[in-house]
């Protein structure tokens, strides 16, 4: 999948947080994919009517990038352009969940990408969410990810130790992966905005997923075991997969 990307190079409209905006765009950059970070409000609903994907990530979302977010969703639906939503820390703080559920009211999401504690934050599971981590809590999470497919009609795609995708219907798991990638910030963020150029290059959406969560797994695989060299390493792993040299 990501040597399609390769091929196709999307543009992808990526509306993220600004402590992982240079790591995202460079991700997406090594895999062939053209990211452009705009979210002022007056040129948003532009700059997504060209793009072939957007990505809605709520990392650090204030009231100005909150109203542009939404501006830009609905362009998007309006367009037939897909959309990513990235709820980070959606249960952290009362105001983070009125964005996204906000988001979710009035904007058609394609794929909702989250952690385990997001996904109980949306599905209204009460869950110790420590900040934007995942944190703990007790739920069937398989369940609760097809509930909320069904009820936003929209693939979800929950990460962890072991990642899982589902419509709802269909569930597929993907194992593997590299611990360290928990520990260097935006790693999921990056793989949202990577989810967002599948949607942009693919034709099997839950397939194709599923599968570029398979080879993010292994590029994390790849990478190494110093902390300091992960994301060099994770980005040249990247590049390789993409260019199909592995």
């Amino acid at each position: 999948m990501l040597t399609t990307i390769h091929q196709a190079k999307p543009l992808v409209h990526c509306m993220t947080n600004y402590v992982v905006a240079n790591f995202t765009a460079n991700g997406l950059l090594a895999i062939g994919a053209s990211p452009v970070m705009a979210d002022e409000v007056e040129e948003v609903a532009d700059m997504v009517s060209i793009a072939g994907a957007l990505l809605l990530n709520i990392g650090t979302v204030n009231t100005r990038t909150a109203k542009a977010m939404l501006v830009a969703g609905k362009k998007a639906n309006e367009c037939g352009v897909p959309v990513v939503l990235d709820p980070v820390g959606v249960g952290a703080t009362p105001y983070r969940k009125s964005v996204v559920m906000e988001i979710l009211d009035q904007v058609k999401i394609n794929v909702l990408r989250c952690n385990e504690g997001e996904l109980a934050s949306i599905y209204g599971v009460s869950w110790d969410s420590r900040g934007v981590d995942s944190g703990e809590g007790d739920m069937d999470t398989i369940e609760a990810a097809k509930e909320v497919a069904r009820k936003y009609q929209c693939i979800v795609v929950v990460t962890g130790e072991v990642d899982f995708i589902t419509d709802g219907q269909e569930v597929t798991h993907v194992h593997g992966g590299n611990s360290l990638a928990t520990r260097v910030t935006g790693t999921g963020c990056l793989l949202s905005a990577i989810c967002a150029a599948v949607l942009a290059a693919s034709k099997q959406p839950m397939l194709e997923l599923a599968t570029t969560l398979k080879q993010y797994k292994q590029a994390s695989e790849q990478s190494g075991e110093e902390l300091g060299a992960f994301q060099i390493n994770f980005i040249n792993a990247l590049q390789k997969m993409a260019e199909g040299h592995q």
